[in-house]
């Protein structure tokens, strides 16, 4: 079982969902495959994907919704190769 780390590429906020009132990209625990989205990072009125590198189960999340990001966070763990 190998983890790929979703990181934040810049500082912001943390969006699991793609607009308020949507469901989010990607619930813990469900599959997701190479390049899904699983949330965005919003800074300045400009939104960055959050995609994952790799086909798995999303692990679960590091940070909250709404949450402040830094370059480098780690948002999201996926675990490679399951479904």
């Amino acid at each position: 079982m190998t983890e790929h780390v979703i990181t934040s590429p810049l500082p912001g906020v943390f969006y699991r969902s793609p607009a308020p009132g949507e469901p989010p990209f990607v619930q813990e625990g469900d599959s997701v495959e190479a390049g899904q989205t699983v949330g965005l990072v919003e800074i300045m009125k400009q939104f960055t994907e959050l995609k994952s590198g790799v086909a798995g189960v999303l692990e679960g999340f590091r940070v909250d919704d709404l949450a402040m990001v830094n370059p480098g966070d780690t948002v999201a763990v996926v675990r490679e190769g399951e479904s």
